[in-house]
């Protein structure tokens, strides 16, 4: 019986108390274009055109297994993929979001609310939550204003700062982030679990334009998912000025005072098709993870 007793014990302390909650999913890492990436001649592009499952871009599920439920961040060009993905390695069978939350009105973020359409899946009153200019936009703009208008997906006004739950022990919070915001405010969202907290941030114009500090956040979340768009401004032959986000390289050099403790909570996110971060057996990559940061994976769970 002692020995028993001494067993549980040991187990109790080893297995985080966490393990059976809620978690995020990662559903893809890309920047809205995806990859490979259209008009691309790089050998890594070359190469995934045969491969390009493995590649999806940007958005999160939260998930609730034992409940099987998740709502959905992002709606990408890549949707079809990516619920099939959750249908294959989580629930084994196809299952709409409770909620899909938006975070502002670029390509890779919105547009596969198309699929939810009468040409294609023809859902019913989907819900899709999101910021007061964004549901204008969608609302007066075809073809997402069929989509309101035949009920395949209802709209829900969100604002900043306000929490939002459609999940068992999930909270969501929309934040303000600096972006160009041509059609629509763009939002970062706070995920609060039971036990963690995380932040979710894949576009932003550069971390100096916001009015929140980087470093004291890191220390405030369990997880941040960052911009990663490009790891420094030589990857493009296009003037970057144009479309402003904060390099890899300078936000590590903001973070690189931080404990190897608070470095490991940083998962970098949405990433160009010329940065090399996306090829996990790259240099770059292999840098950045002996520096103590991570890069966000088709599949990770990150329990909240």
């Amino acid at each position: 019986m002692i020995r028993f007793l001494k067993f549980f014990y040991i187990l109790s302390i080893t297995i985080p108390i966490y393990a059976q909650s809620e978690y995020i999913y990662v559903l893809g890492n890309t920047q809205d274009a995806g990859m490979p990436h259209i008009g691309c001649n790089h050998k890594f592009c070359q190469d995934n055109f045969t491969k390009y499952e493995q590649f999806y871009v940007t958005s999160i599920a939260v998930v609730n297994s034992d409940l099987n439920k998740y709502i959905l961040f992002e709606v990408t060009p890549d949707i079809t993929y990516q619920l099939n993905h959750i249908k294959n390695n989580i629930f084994q069978e196809f299952l709409l979001p409770e909620a899909i939350y938006i975070t502002h009105a670029h390509i890779g973020h919105y547009s596969g609310l198309m699929y939810f359409g009468r040409e294609a899946l023809g859902s019913k009153n989907l819900l899709v939550k999101v910021l007061p200019k964004m549901s204008n936009f969608l609302k007066t703009n075809g073809p997402w204003s069929q989509l309101v208008t035949l009920n395949n997906i209802k709209l829900q006004n969100t604002r900043f700062d306000e929490s939002n739950s459609e999940l068992s022990n999930i909270d969501v919070t929309p934040i303000k982030v600096p972006h160009r915001d041509e059609y629509s405010e763009t939002a970062g969202y706070i995920i609060a679990g039971k036990n963690k907290k995380a932040l979710f941030i894949p576009d932003i114009d550069k971390w100096e334009k916001w009015d929140k500090n980087l470093t004291e956040l890191v220390k405030d979340f369990d997880y941040l998912l960052l911009d990663a768009t490009f790891y420094d401004s030589k990857e493009i032959n296009r003037d970057i000025r144009e479309i402003p986000h904060p390099l890899v390289s300078e936000t590590i050099n903001l973070l690189n005072s931080l404990s190897k403790e608070n470095k490991s909570k940083v998962y970098f996110i949405h990433m160009n098709h010329t940065n090399p971060m996306l090829d996990s057996n790259s240099d770059l990559s292999k840098m950045i993870i002996n520096e103590g940061f991570n890069i966000a994976r088709l599949g990770q769970k990150l329990y909240l």
